[in-house]
């Protein structure tokens, strides 16, 4: 994105002067629907991104300008309720994080734009959400940490966006550095870097075209399944709080017999945080082959036991499979739509993308496109006009 650019479209519509942040997308490498059961996740920030350009007025009004879109909306900071429309409410739950937390603020313009593809599991909403945040706190001064950003930015999708989604997206966009993923423990929130050195590979997003929809029923569904199972356990054996403290042999003895469906998806999520960890073993012994593998058998996971996949992700997934070129892919996000994560040799792509794309086209009538993601550093002031 040219962040003059965007400086000009804020002026030529509010009339003034701005401050702009930029935030990050995300992939994630491996570590998928762990979060929320307090595992572990490995996501890395990329070089597409939210941009919010923002700037103080004299009265309590906040304006917000979605220049993608060309849409405007008004409210006060006394009057912040859901919007009919979709994107206000990222910006609008992150102002009620921060008046929540006792700040008090004066009304302001902000114009969002930005590169990431809506929809496609790269967490532009997160992204949006830190970009405001960030953007607020630099404007006035506050004394938030990234950290705390990270959890008032996941409050603030749960509260306005009624995604009951946990903390991986909003702290890879703020935490974000470049060429390292960032392994997180979703329990303590502690964290380590780990370098990627991907040897001549890039990686590659392949976007269905299917819109995904994270607030749709079944993303809270697996929760509430994962809830369940971790509940059966616990009546066993009370010292378990999440899946992060149990064991196959457990879901086997306490879960299997209840319903095989919560034991489906309990050990789906299990056998993830297992995978992520031998995945960051892989990296630290420069073994990416090894790491690819482990991207495949988490698709099939995702795919047979958290059921979370779609026919137009798995279709991708299948088609680069056993390919000399790829070693390793799997479908990213909540699932239902969105984009394949491939790890591909870089002098391939061109030659990849253009012998599945007629393919995919004809067998699944729908577009596909894609993006070479670069890891990049987190969210960060781009542009200040003094």
């Amino acid at each position: 994105m040219n962040i003059k650019k965007i400086a000009e479209k804020f002026k030529n519509h509010f009339g003034s002067d701005c401050l702009i942040v930029r935030s990050p997308g995300r992939v994630n490498i491996i570590g998928e629907h762990t979060d929320y059961n307090e595992g572990f996740v490995l996501p890395a920030a990329i070089d597409k991104a939210a941009y919010v350009a923002i700037a103080k007025r004299q009265d309590n009004k906040v304006c917000l300008y979605a220049a993608a879109f060309d849409q405007s909306f008004e409210t006060t900071l006394s009057n912040l309720t859901t919007s009919k429309l979709d994107w206000p409410n990222y910006i609008l739950g992150v102002i009620d994080q921060i008046q929540k937390a006792g700040v008090q603020l004066s009304g302001f313009d902000l114009l969002i734009d930005g590169d990431i593809p809506i929809g496609a599991g790269l967490s532009s909403s997160a992204a949006l959400e830190c970009a405001a945040l960030f953007a607020i706190t630099e404007l006035f001064g506050l004394q938030f940490s990234k950290m705390q950003m990270a959890l008032m930015a996941q409050k603030a999708e749960h509260d306005f966006a009624g995604v009951n989604c946990g903390l991986m997206d909003m702290f890879a966009s703020l935490f974000g550095k470049q060429g390292h993923a960032i392994k997180l423990d979703c329990r303590s929130l502690e964290y380590e870097y780990v370098p990627i050195d991907l040897k001549g590979y890039k990686l590659l997003l392949l976007n269905t075209n299917v819109k995904h929809t994270l607030s749709s029923s079944e993303y809270n569904n697996r929760r509430i399944e994962c809830e369940q199972g971790v509940n059966w356990v616990k009546e066993n054996i009370p010292t378990v709080n999440s899946l992060r403290d149990i064991t196959l042999d457990m879901l086997d003895e306490h879960v299997l017999p209840m319903d095989n469906i919560v034991y489906n998806r309990c050990r789906y999520v299990v056998e993830e945080n297992i995978r992520l960890t031998q995945a960051c073993s892989d990296l630290a012994n420069n073994n990416v082959v090894a790491m690819g593998e482990k991207m495949f058998e988490t698709h099939k996971g995702l795919k047979d036991l958290y059921e979370v996949s779609c026919a137009e992700l798995d279709f991708l997934v299948d088609q680069v499979k056993g390919h000399p070129a790829v070693l390793g892919a799997r479908m990213m996000g909540g699932g239902f739509g969105g984009c394949t994560i491939n790890i591909v040799k870089e002098s391939e792509i061109e030659n990849l993308v253009a012998s599945i794309m007629p393919i995919y086209e004809k067998q699944m009538q729908r577009p596909l496109s894609y993006y070479v993601a670069s890891i990049e550093d987190g969210t960060r002031v781009v542009f200040k006009n003094n």
